[in-house]
């Protein structure tokens, strides 16, 4: 196969073997918690919380009751839990209601009792909780501000544990003295449960000294008073008693999702290679990188002899420059696309694994190299668009978008790069 729709298949093909291998009800098998002597209660968040939540109960076989909170339009059908849907990226009104809804779920809990969590990617933004004395709007403040630094996840996430009552573990220890168990998507580089959805049931150890570094390393403008707020922050202590009885499982994970993708190419033929599963950086930049690999294995047959697919995952970070239009996906495809401008038999995909990229409805784009060429022939120019942000309107203008719609689970960034 060798014309460009038969490629975008491949790649495609690819794409649905990494969700597949991220089916929560897949990956919830084997892994739940002996029944207890008092009530299942669920919580959690995350734009795939409630396709998870489902799972959870069709496997349970036992009464249970709970709330969830996902993303506008992710919500799915369950029969006992109740689901919530809130904004994301930036917090609304409908997300401080579901964090204490989540509040309400835990309280007044015995040591009989058993609290599912069920956290997923993007459960920061869906539960604000500001420390007392805070808004919501001084939460969205943060959250625009966190999301322009261009800093990665784990910076982001050290900076919203201090300025949260949910965040940190907080969530786990308003259950005390119940046992939590919490079952954990990883959409971050490395799978570290506390910082996926910044650990609402899962405490670490980083504190205000990590969030202040944060800030200053990545130049986040934030008024007096919330910086004092944070350098204040009490932090939960991952030792303390009333985390004694929790338990953490990470059931999905981006390393999970790539090695099925390489195992579905190997089986069409096509070697594979993984670079990595916690790939961070600037998009642009980690696009410049990939694109290099590429060139290298057309030309020169090195480091990976062709064909081959070179497959990676993590989170990249994109610094608004613009008004534009997009994520990070679609802003590394536009500068993958402009580094092998006019090179043939290089083609890629790059998508969030949840189904949506930033701003838009697309989860990522395609491009090979007259992706370039063709942006330019209808009458845009890529590099300014790439200096503006507005991917999203460069691949919509050659019809190179990637909109698989909502995936019901979140396993971070997915590339795949087929060199002929």
């Amino acid at each position: 196969m060798t014309n460009s729709q038969d490629t975008r298949d491949i790649l495609t093909r690819l794409f649905d073997e990494a969700i597949r291998a991220a089916d929560p009800k897949a990956a919830l098998v084997g892994h739940l918690p002996p029944k207890p002597a008092g009530k299942v209660v669920v919580v959690g968040a995350g734009k795939g919380v409630a396709q998870v939540a489902a799972a959870f109960e069709d496997l349970w076989g036992g009464p249970v009751e709970g709330t969830v909170v996902t993303r506008y339009g992710y919500a799915a059908e369950t029969r006992r839990v109740t689901v919530l849907e809130a904004s994301h990226p930036v917090p609304d009104a409908a997300g401080a209601s579901a964090a204490e809804a989540l509040f309400d779920r835990v309280s007044g809990l015995t040591e009989d009792d058993l609290v599912i969590a069920l956290i997923t990617g993007g459960g920061s933004a869906l539960l604000p909780a500001p420390p007392e004395g805070f808004t919501l709007a001084d939460e969205q403040a943060l959250n625009e501000a966190l999301l322009a630094s261009g800093a990665p996840i784990s910076a982001m996430n050290a900076v919203r544990k201090c300025f949260s009552r949910i965040k940190g573990g907080r969530l786990a220890a308003a259950a005390h003295p119940a046992k939590v168990v919490s079952f954990v998507v990883s959409d971050v580089p490395g799978d570290d449960p506390a910082q996926v959805a910044s650990g609402p049931t899962v405490p670490d150890r980083s504190g205000p000294l990590e969030a202040l570094a944060a800030i200053r390393s990545y130049g986040i403008d934030l008024p007096e008073r919330m910086l004092a707020a944070i350098e204040a922050a009490p932090v939960p202590d991952p030792e303390d008693p009333v985390f004694a009885r929790s338990e953490v499982k990470v059931i999905a994970s981006a390393a999970r999702s790539l090695e099925a993708a390489a195992q579905v190419a190997r089986d069409m033929g096509l070697p594979a290679v993984i670079l990595s599963d916690a790939i961070e950086g600037e998009a642009r930049d980690v696009a410049r990188v990939h694109a290099a690999i590429a060139r290298e294995v057309q030309s020169k047959n090195r480091p990976f002899e062709k064909p081959v697919v070179i497959l990676s995952g993590g989170e990249t970070t994109v610094t608004l420059r613009g008004r534009g239009k997009g994520g990070r996906n679609t802003e590394f495809l536009l500068s993958f696309a402009l580094a092998i401008d006019g090179c043939e038999g290089i083609f890629a995909l790059a998508a969030d694994t949840d189904g949506i990229d930033g701003s838009e409805d697309n989860a990522g784009a395609f491009a090979d190299g007259t992706t370039a060429a063709r942006i330019r022939d209808a009458g845009r120019d890529p590099g300014d668009m790439l200096a503006r942000n507005d991917a999203f309107s460069a691949f919509a203008a050659i019809d190179g978008l990637f909109s698989p719609g909502p995936t019901g689970t979140n396993v971070n960034d997915f590339r795949a790069i087929l060199v002929r």
